[in-house]
This record gives C-alpha cells, structure tokens and sequence, in this order.
C-alpha cells in the first residue's frame, strides 16, 4: 500500500493528541515543525502499516497483539510512502507474525520491523456507512478534538425545525451519522420528504413530525424540549428569530439567564478554539445582558473541555472612556469577575480585537494574558 502525506493526516493525529494531552501543549500540536517531525516519524509510519494489516494482510478483523518498529527517516508532507507486510512466520491460534517495512518511493527507509497479530478466522464485513461517521473533519484539528470527545456518549435526541432545504436536511443527517444527534425533524412532512429526495438524502431512519409550517414547527419543537422529549434544538430552514420567538415564550424555554448566541470558531492558522459572542441574538446589550453573556460563554468553554477560558471584553479602544459605553462596561464586568459574580474566566477589556488573538499584539500593550 502506498499513500501521500498530506497536512490534514498529521493534523487528525495532532487531534487525537490534543485531546488528552496537557493542556500547555495543546496549542503547539498541528502547528510546530517539531510535532509535525514526531507525528510524521512514529505515528503516522504506524498508521500507515495498521492500514496495510487491517485493509490487505491479513485483512479486517485482525487483532494487533504487539509491535517492534524502529524509525528512521520521517516523511515530509508530499511525500509518498509504501508500506509492505510479508508474512514471517505463522503460530499457533492464529497468531501470525509479519515483517514491515515502509519507505519513500525514492527507497529511503522510514521504518522496518515486525508486527504480531491474530487473523481472522473468516475475514470481516466493513460496510462504508459505519467508516463515514469516524472520517475525520479536513484541516480542523479542534474540531476533530472535540468530535473525538463525543465518542463515548450517547447521540443527543435533536428537533431539527422547519428541514425543508437541502442544507438543513444534509446537516442533521451527516451529524446522525457521526453519532452526535439522533434527528426528528418537525415541519411540513411533504416539504420534508420533498426535499430528502431531491437532494438523494435517506431520512427513513428518522421521526419526521408533521406540522403545516414554520411557526407550528418551531413551537412544536420548544414543546418537545419542554417536556424532555429533545435533549437540543437544531436550526433548519426558517429565520433565527421566529424560532427564538418560541423559546423566549413564557410557556418556552426562557429562564433568569438572558439567552445568547456563540460562534466556535476552528481557525487553521489559530492554535486554539476561538468563541465569538454575542453575534446573532442580543442587538444592544446593556451590563445586566453583557454579564449573562460572559457566563453562557464560559459555561459552554467548559463543556467543550477549556479549562479556565480568557475572556476578552472587546471594544474600539484598550482605554476606558465614559463617553463609550462599551469601555465602561468592559471594566465593570472585570470588576464583577474580580468580585466573584462572574466565575470561571480570566477577564479583561476593554481590548482591541488584535490584543485579544494576537500574541505579539498583547504584549506590546502590555497584556500578557492574552494573544
């Protein structure tokens, strides 16, 4: 078997890496020379051979029981790498030990060794279906770190609302297929199905509820979630503000807490998650509503693992000014963080945009925390 190395293969390992790894060094996978040099000499070489076995020799169902590799040359990204498997010797209870060697197509060896694994008594069936949900996100290494956290829990019941699109519908569906939801779409169900087989989607799997149009099916959906019969709401074809209609209801979903809007954002070039808020709900905050949205943003960077987030408190300057609300706000929501009202953050503002995501920017205004 031969395969090219491309960014994105180190980049899925880098995640499956950042996901236990301490949180110090989390920034630096999938991004310095020197993981990429480790990731591309060891782990990558590794994968690559459990592919051969697994895919060729002996095949799927094969049990790997211990490996003896030694590396030499790592492979640079554009680099294409054969790997070989050869049969050494077979033992009993179906253990069979293999010879491998993986090297550049220039013949330069990268590594040589030797693998024992148990074949299969008959080999097994892989259906395509089950690999999809474990393909890895191109180029997301934060991202494929957070799908890879979901692997153990159970698949979220989702209203998907008013799917009548091909987007909504490919969304829910694919997110199914990952294991992360388990769909029941609530809208017109003709519209539904309408949509499902223009655009070749299967949704025979799924609840469809059948509701005459986009309001019935957003108020439908807040009672399913009212009642504990969705554990999360999934936006489909219809406008943000006609489903936050029927959450904010008395009879809703509303509670003390103001409700606001996060952006996760995975940047390439960025070594950490980034979470903008609030972009898509609360049009002019005042300080109460600003409070309440530093805290939803915090509560949320826990669930996805971020221990102890910094908050930035944007505005146009780094100076409080009492002619600029935004400034006065962002120093009194630092003072409410430094009197304990709002817990589990490193605050600071007001900050310049640059201050908060740029390192170098940060230090040059003397803003050490952040960047």
């Amino acid at each position: 078997m031969q395969h090219r190395l491309t960014r994105d293969d180190l980049l899925t390992l880098a995640a499956q890496m950042a996901a236990c790894a301490p949180a110090r060094l989390v920034s630096g996978f999938g991004t310095h020379a020197l993981f990429h040099d480790f990731l591309a000499k060891g782990l990558w070489c590794n994968t690559l051979i459990a592919a051969v076995a697994l895919g060729k020799l002996p095949g799927p169902g094969t049990q790997l029981l211990a490996e003896n590799l030694q590396y030499a040359a790592p492979a640079a990204i554009g680099d294409i790498v054969r790997a070989t498997l050869t049969v050494s010797e077979k033992q009993a209870d179906g253990q069979v030990l293999l010879a491998c060697h993986a090297e550049k197509l220039s013949g330069e060896r990268m590594a040589s060794g030797t693998l024992l694994v148990r074949a299969p008594a008959e080999p097994a069936q892989v259906r395509e279906e089950d690999m999809e949900q474990h393909k890895p996100v191109a180029g997301r290494v934060h991202f494929q770190a957070l799908l890879n956290l979901t692997s153990a829990l159970s698949p979220a019941r989702t209203a998907v609302v008013h799917p009548v699109d091909e987007l909504s519908l490919r969304g829910a569906v694919e997110a199914a297929r990952r294991t992360l939801i388990e769909p029941v779409l609530i809208g017109p169900a003709h519209r539904i199905r309408a949509a499902a087989q223009q655009a070749g989607i299967d949704i025979g799997a799924y609840d469809v509820i059948d509701v005459p149009h986009s309001h019935a099916a957003a108020a439908r959906a807040v009672e399913l979630a009212a009642a504990g019969e969705v554990e999360a709401l999934m936006k489909g074809a219809l406008h943000t503000e006609e489903l936050m209609g029927a959450v904010l209801r008395s009879d809703g979903l509303k509670t003390e807490r103001r409700v606001s809007h996060v952006w996760v954002v995975d940047v390439p070039t960025y070594p950490r998650l980034l979470l903008l808020t609030d972009a898509a709900i609360n049009i002019a905050p005042d300080l109460s509503a600003k409070a309440d949205i530093v805290r939803n943003a915090i509560d949320l960077a826990a669930a996805l693992h971020i221990e102890t987030p910094k908050v930035a408190i944007l505005a146009a300057t780094e100076s409080v000014n009492p002619a600029m609300r935004a400034t006065m706000d962002a120093a009194a929501l630092c003072k409410m963080a430094e009197r304990g009202q709002i817990e589990g953050g490193i605050l600071d503002g007001p900050l310049a945009f640059d201050n908060a995501v740029s390192e170098e920017a940060a230090k040059l205004k003397f803003f050490p925390a952040f960047g």
